[in-house]
């Protein structure tokens, strides 16, 4: 049997759970599962040029329990640019973290006091992006050698709002080969106040690899991050970095607290309509079927464009749901060669999902 929380609580003291449909209220007791309900169960991973409002708008039309991430937004970018553009989100996207890069403690501060009023469910610190821009701004996985550092810049966020901050790093950087370092540098950093670490179970080199090999090549080492939540029993531990099925989303739960999915999400999103009921025992899945999960964009399709966006700017995220499956490969070719277009609208879309319609049962899978 799982364990239960039995407590009072409110409808209005839930949002601690960055997700209020996760509990269930009986008269004025909150009765939680933590097994299914731990707001870091499953999450998608903050990815530059991926993770926009809307491929986070249409990821929430295939699940609904899982956490999604920002791209990384900079503190520089937000004190000295366009906010609005920055921040500004659906409100179907919820529950949904911001992730900021830097690393000056006030600016940090001040940019977590925007992501809250600006109603997001968390402030993320990213000490994990190998990124030669980020490296040149001094933040991203280069202030892992700054322990003491990334402690204050919690601290100060965290007095600085009132939503959960979290930190998101790998498991070491160039000369760090030892795992007493990793240990330093959590435990350090929980001093400020972080209580939700997200680990790459990977090195990042800073020097000689890019930010895609860096993904790729720097061996995983699960391991590291299983000792991590054995010698850290109070701190939630999520891992990241070569999952892609929920069979292996259910072997890591089984030693750390939360699993975070990168690219596999975003090259076969239909996996995450599995998600609610897989790892969530929820019987209200977001979508029943790919179709009815177009069907379900076209309202916000139609609401983009009338406000001037591009059909691909949405359709972009979307090539990969017919990963797979008779006439996949020709939908995405129809949205890569037709929805750049001025003229494209949703019927482009429906057009390409035609090719997807039931083959006979003699053909052949062409996906």
């Amino acid at each position: 049997m799982r364990p239960v929380i039995l407590g009072l609580a409110s409808a209005d003291n839930v949002a601690w759970w960055g997700y209020p449909s996760l509990c269930n209220l009986y008269g004025s007791y909150l009765v939680t599962d933590l097994s299914t309900h731990n707001p870091w169960r499953f999450s998608t991973a903050p990815c530059m040029d991926w993770t926009d409002r809307h491929c986070r708008r249409f990821w929430r039309t295939l699940t609904r329990r899982a956490r999604v991430y920002t791209e990384m937004v900079t503190t520089g970018a937000l004190l000295h640019g366009d906010v609005e553009r920055h921040l500004r989100f659906n409100d179907e996207e919820h529950p949904v973290a911001l992730q900021l890069g830097g690393a000056s403690p006030s600016d940090l501060a001040a940019c977590a006091r925007l992501g809250e009023a600006w109603g997001y469910d968390e402030i993320n610190l990213n000490c994990g992006c190998p990124s030669d821009r980020v490296q040149n701004g001094r933040f991203g996985a280069c202030l892992m050698a700054e322990p003491k550092l990334v402690r204050d810049c919690v601290a100060s966020m965290r007095d600085a709002c009132d939503i959960p901050v979290t930190v998101k790093h790998r498991i070491g950087i160039d000369h760090q080969e030892c795992y007493s370092e990793l240990v330093d540098f959590v435990g350090t950093v929980a001093k400020g106040g972080a209580e939700v670490f997200i680990v790459h179970a990977r090195k990042a080199w800073l020097q000689g690899l890019s930010p895609k090999e860096n993904r790729e090549i720097p061996p995983l080492n699960y391991e590291w991050v299983y000792r991590l939540k054995q010698d850290f029993p109070k701190l939630t531990i999520v891992i990241n970095g070569g999952i892609d099925t929920l069979d292996a989303c259910r072997s890591h739960l089984d030693r750390v607290d939360g699993v975070m999915l990168g690219r596999a999400p975003y090259q076969n999103p239909w996996l995450l309509s599995e998600v609610d009921a897989g790892l969530f025992d929820a019987n209200n899945s977001a979508s029943a079927s790919r179709e009815a999960t177009i069907e379900a964009m076209l309202p916000y399709l139609t609401e983009q464009l009338s406000k001037g966006a591009r059909l691909h700017h949405v359709t972009r995220h979307m090539l990969g749901l017919y990963q797979g499956q008779y006439g996949g490969r020709q939908y995405r070719r129809h949205l890569s060669e037709q929805a750049h277009k001025t003229e494209s609208g949703v019927d482009t879309l429906l057009e390409a999902m035609a090719f997807c319609s039931a083959p006979p049962e003699s053909a052949m899978v062409s996906g």
